[in-house]
Parts: C-alpha cells; structure tokens; sequence
C-alpha cells in the first residue's frame, strides 16, 4: 500500500510538473506571436496638406505629427515615416505590411481587407468639387455631374457610396497626382475635378492657380478621415492605445491645432 500511494503521488508530481510547463509555454506563445513593437512605418497621402505631404523622403504634415506624439507616448522608440511616391503606393505598402501605420485615410469595404481601422477618426474632411473660373455649372446632387467630364487624384476614396456611383454614371478620369489634376482642369480635359478642400486650396495656391479655379459650394460629400495598422503588421497590438489617444487629441482640440500649426509649414 506504501509503494502504490508513493507511486501515486510520483505521478502527481510528474503531473503538476507537465502542467506547469505546458502553462509557460501558452503564456510565452502570444509574445513570440505579437513581440513588443520597437520600430514603426508609417506612411500617408504626399499631396494632401496640411493633413499630409511629401518632403525629402518622409510624409509631413499634421496627421503624422499626431501619429509620431501618440507612438511616443505608448513607447515606440523608433518611428520611422516614409514617402512611397504616391497614395497608391502608400495603401500597397500598408497592404504588404512594409508600412505598419496610414494616417488620414478614408474607410471603406475594400480597404478594411488589409487594414485595422482605429476609432474614433481623427477628422471630418469636406470634398470639394472644383470648377475653371468661369466655367461653374448648377450642382445640388451627385446626378449633377452626369454627361460632364471629371478628373480626381488616382488612389483617391470618397466612400462606399459616391465611389460606386462614380464607377456606375459618371466619367471620371484618374490623374498622377494632384498637380496633373489640376493641369487636366485647366487644360480643358476634364469639367470638374474632385479634392478634398483643404488640400485642394493649399495645393491651388502652392502652383499659383487659385485665381483660376472656384470651389462649387456645395461639398460633394463629408468624409471621416482614419489612422490604421496594417492587417499584416506586428505592431497592432497598440490599437487599443490609439483609439484612446486619439479620442484625447480630438475631444481637446489637438487636432486642431496641429491642423493649423501644418498649414503654416506649408511650402517652406
């Protein structure tokens, strides 16, 4: 009786033993599996200012301003920001993973496939409908746009539901980047052309065309703009921190001021 209760409680210990270990190892698993993020890409739309613009290979601008304060914050130490040439370079880098953050990005179905969006966003952006001086037509709905020409940045989002009406009744081409946009308009190629307005005013009067444009007034549509982790990225664990900072600059009026503080830089 002695030799089976010592037996008993040998395979006890052995028990115990395999537990512990097996315990140690789920516990170890998820940090090999989402290891503390040291570095951090982040990337964003090279002609849109003061939310985001391009200047000796990085992104600039009051969106990455906001990312790089709030990556400090959770205690990145290295936030690396890259120009990838254009906006559709931007959302392929991020969709690979070679980018780990897009800032001032709008949401829709397709994106949200490779990327995490962060709640709340950061902004609401008007999108502005741009017409050559002169040349300014009745717009009070999309159906507006109907039978004439128009030209927008290629890349460029304004939602789930105007980009399927676009793609359905209106014709509208894309160019590479906003300076040809802007050319295509002036040019007589295109009736209108689509921008978001704070950009679309701030690159106007960067290429001295302001005196030869208007801005309908009626927005075509009031988008909310994101930050967001690629789905591929190891840094996603710092969601969470995010959304609550973001909340914080947004309610306090951060934002704002970074908004404003990036259209100064503007050109310099």
């Amino acid at each position: 009786m002695t030799k089976c209760l010592a037996s008993r409680l040998s395979l006890s210990a052995l028990a115990l033993t395999l537990l512990a270990g097996l315990m140690l190892v789920g516990a170890s698993a998820p940090a090999r599996a989402q290891p503390a993020c040291s570095t951090l890409v982040i990337t964003g739309h090279p002609s849109y200012p003061p939310v985001a613009w391009a200047a000796q290979g990085k992104i600039v601008g009051a969106a990455p301003d906001l990312v790089r304060a709030i990556a400090t914050t959770l205690g990145v130490k290295d936030v690396q920001s890259k120009d990838f040439g254009s906006w559709e370079a931007a959302q392929a880098a991020v969709k690979s993973g070679a980018a780990d953050v897009i800032f001032g990005i709008y949401k829709n179905d397709v994106r949200a496939a490779y990327m995490d969006f962060v709640e709340p966003p950061i902004m609401t952006d008007p999108v502005a409908i741009v017409v050559r001086k002169g040349a300014g037509f009745a717009y009070a709905e999309w159906s507006d746009l109907k039978g004439r020409k128009g030209v927008t940045n290629a890349g460029e989002s304004y939602g789930d539901k105007f980009d399927a009406f676009m793609a359905k009744e209106l014709t509208v081409a894309r160019a590479a980047g906003v300076d040809e946009a802007f050319a295509a308009l002036l040019d007589g190629q295109a009736d209108y052309m689509i921008i978001g307005l704070y950009p679309g005013r701030t690159e106007a009067k960067r290429l001295g065309v302001d005196g030869k444009i208007t801005f309908l007034p009626k927005e075509l549509v009031s988008a909310s703009m994101y930050v967001a982790f690629s789905r591929q990225s190891k840094c996603a664990g710092l969601k969470p921190g995010f959304a609550a900072e973001i909340r914080k600059a947004v309610d306090g009026g951060e934002v704002a001021k970074l908004l404003a503080a990036a259209e100064k830089r503007v050109g310099r």
